[in-house]
This record gives structure tokens, sequence and C-alpha cells, in this order.
């Protein structure tokens, strides 16, 4: 069987990894793909990203299922044009990833179906806007309303910052946020306290398969400081999600998300990402949703699942996951992310990586932002590698990836020092 793998990032090298071990299995593509898919055993690059032209090339390879991985060919509508010629993909059509590729749909939505999240507003006019914040005061979060690469969002701690925030957004667009057809919009919305996790299921339009939780790590710098970033790292399980917690998620956010889309006669079918915010009390709301899965959370999650992924997926496409029962290692997975120089506000390419380890059953390093340039590996964008191991706990899982990323090199690579710190009792 044929597999597709839509995307070049950490997500969809473990995504492809992953897959390239279920038996049934035959070939693994990867559109565009990386360094490191590049060198996987069981994987091939497919150096095409346009919608139409990865369609035409997946029906003439006769590929079996396709798996998107980013949003932004999700907000395209690639899964409604492979589905309409035919094609077995597992994501949301165009509709359904507006959870994610508009702020404003997704909190309209949350407020339309009693789904718990931060009290907000959403502005296209700078001066309304600012308005809005001195009312409230800060902190406060500023989002731009488009996709921006899990950058698009600025929790301001000060009236000021909050003002630049939006003057950035509405005036300058330096995220690229006009998704709309109005133009650039932004959402306003109340801090919320508490501590962060993701919470992740699949869902094949009406059942809803959980998997494992994670928490990541957004700021650039050890203890959480520092600007916002993609992901700087992330470990499964995440203890902040009890049992009652993890229940409760699935009771008062989950279950009315999946049941509200199909009320609204958008079904959602693919990967449905909440980023909750848990508060002292136990209460979990959602800071937002994501219609695929997190990076760098995909990495320590898959790194801990045992069950067959591509007979998940296939049950998935089939409407058939309420059939399903996914089997995961004990272990504590931990990714710490290896990132370029100068990111996120500028990152450099071109700088050579070596002393990568070999892949080990406990440990293995996936890429990102890599490109094979003849027989060397280059950076080739902000987040590089996420070195992901198994181990008996956090802390041992700590000191095992910290072993493994000190062995590495490329020029001003950037990593934090203490990913999973939450964990560690």
């Amino acid at each position: 069987m044929k597999v597709l793998v839509i995307g070049g990032g950490g997500r969809e090298h473990a995504l492809a990894w992953k897959l390239t071990q279920s038996p049934r299995v035959q070939q693994v593509y990867v559109a565009p793909g990386n360094g490191g898919t590049q060198r996987g055993a069981g994987l091939v690059n497919v150096p095409i990203t346009e919608v139409a032209a990865l369609r035409d090339w997946a029906l003439q390879e006769k590929i079996a299922l396709t798996v998107v991985g980013p949003e932004q060919p999700l907000a395209a509508g690639v899964v409604d044009d492979f589905r309409k010629h035919g094609l077995r993909i597992f994501g949301p059509s165009r509709a359904a990833a507006q959870l994610e590729s508009s702020k404003a749909f997704s909190k309209a939505f949350m407020q339309r179906h009693g789904i718990p999240t931060a009290a907000y507003d959403t502005f296209t006019d700078a001066a309304a806007a600012r308005a809005y914040v001195d009312r409230l005061g800060a902190p406060i979060v500023v989002k731009a309303d488009g996709l921006a690469a899990g950058k698009g969002v600025v929790v301001a701690q000060t009236v000021a910052e909050a003002h630049a925030a939006i003057d950035d957004m509405l005036g300058g667009n330096q995220l690229g946020v006009a998704h709309n057809e109005g133009g650039a919009r932004v959402v306003i919305e109340e801090f919320l306290h508490g501590e962060e996790a993701s919470f992740i299921v699949l869902c094949d339009g009406k059942n809803v398969l959980p998997l494992a939780t994670s928490q990541d790590h957004k700021r650039l710098l050890d203890g959480d400081a520092g600007p916002n970033t993609g992901g700087m790292g992330a470990y499964s399980p995440a203890p902040v999600v009890t049992p009652d917690i993890h229940a409760r998620v699935m009771r008062e956010i989950i279950g009315p998300t999946v049941r509200g889309m199909e009320q609204d006669g958008v079904p959602f079918t693919g990967f449905l990402y909440a980023g909750l915010m848990i508060d002292a009390q136990g209460h979990p709301r959602t800071l937002e949703f994501n219609t695929r899965m997190g990076d760098p959370e995909t990495q320590p999650i898959l790194m801990r699942l045992k069950s067959d992924l591509l007979e998940v997926l296939l049950a998935a496409t089939a409407g058939k996951l309420d059939a399903v029962q996914l089997q995961w290692d004990r272990r504590v997975a931990l990714g710490v992310v290896m990132a370029a120089h100068g990111y996120p506000q500028a990152p450099r390419k071109g700088d050579l990586i070596t002393d990568l380890p070999a892949a080990q059953d406990d440990a293995m390093v996936f890429h990102a932002g890599t490109v094979q340039d003849g027989d060397q590996l280059k950076t080739a964008g902000g987040r590089v590698l996420c070195v992901t191991v198994l181990a008996d706990s956090v802390k041992q899982a700590q000191v095992r990836a910290y072993d493994v990323a000190r062995q590495i090199h490329f020029d001003g690579a950037q990593y934090r020092r203490d990913i999973g710190h939450r964990a560690v009792v």
C-alpha cells in the first residue's frame, strides 16, 4: 500500500516514520519532505506543493491513503479536492478547517455551541481595537485572525504592548493575516490563568478517539521567558490532565465541538487539537483549536503509540473509529526542539549539521527545518530538529534527551534546557 504524507516539518517526519512501521505499507511518500525524510528508510520525498499537481500525482501513483500534516493545505482545500477525485485522505474539509484558519470563526462557533473559552471581541479597525484594550487593561491576548504558523498570538503584558500588536497585525500585516475577504482582522480576548495542555483527538465525522495527552513549551527561553514560538519542546503524558479533567474535556469541549460541527453542516474529520488552559480548580477552557496534530507534540505522542497508525487512519477514513482502541507505551516521551540561530525573528539557514546519532528504539531525531545538500545536511528553517526519547520518568527522559542533543552540532543552535519542568516531581 502506498501512503502520502503532505508537509515538510517535524510533525510530518514523525507521521511518515510511524507509518513505515505498518506491515501493509509498501512506500511512504512525503510532499515536499525535508532532509530527514530524504534519508529515512522507506521514505521518498516528492517535490510538489501545489494542490492540483499533488492530486494528479497521487492519482497516477495510486496512493491508497493521504495524511495532511500542516494547516496551509487544509485551508487551501486539499481534502475537498482529493475526495472529489476519489482519493482517500485524512483531514478536515476547507470549511471545517476554519476552526483553525479563522480565529473569528472559531470563537463565534464556541460561543454559539456553549464551549468554554475566553471572553473576546473581533476587530478590523485599529482604533476600536485599541479602545477595547484600554477599557479591559492588561494582560490581554491579541490574535491574528488567519494562519500565522503558530506565531500569530501576542500575550501582551501591558496596554502599550497590546497596542503595538494591534498596529502590527492591522497595519503592517506582518503575519499575512488577511485570510478573510474584508482584509486583516484581529481577535482580542481575556487573559486566562492556569496551566496549558494539548488535547488531540482523531475524528471521523461522528466518532472521536483521543490520543495521549501532551504539553508543549511555546516560549523560546527557559522558565517560559522570551518570545512566543511554534513550540520549543513537548512531552507526553501531561500530568495536569488528570482522569477527571480528561473526562471533562471530552464532555464539555470535544463532544460539543464534533456535534456542533455536524449540526452546522460541516462534519469534522481529521485531527482535532484543542489547546487548553486548565485553572487551579481544574476547569478547562479552550484557548484555540487546530485542525491538525501539533508540532512538536506529534513527535512524543507517536513515540508512545504502539498501535499500527495505518490501521487507525484507515478506520478513521471509513467512519469506524468507534471500533478502534489505541495501545500506548507506558513510558514518558519527551522532545527537545533544536532551533536555528536567530529563531523566531530571523532564523538563519544554511548551517552545516553534523554528528547526528543513529536512530534507536528509545531515541529518534525528527527533522523539521533541514535540507540535504549533496552529501551534507544543512539547516533550512527555524525549528531544525526535535530530539525525542522514551524513558521511565520525565526526569530520566530529560537526561536522555539532553545527552542526545549535546552530541548534535550546527552553528548557532539554540534549545531550552528545561523541557518537561512542570512535570518533574
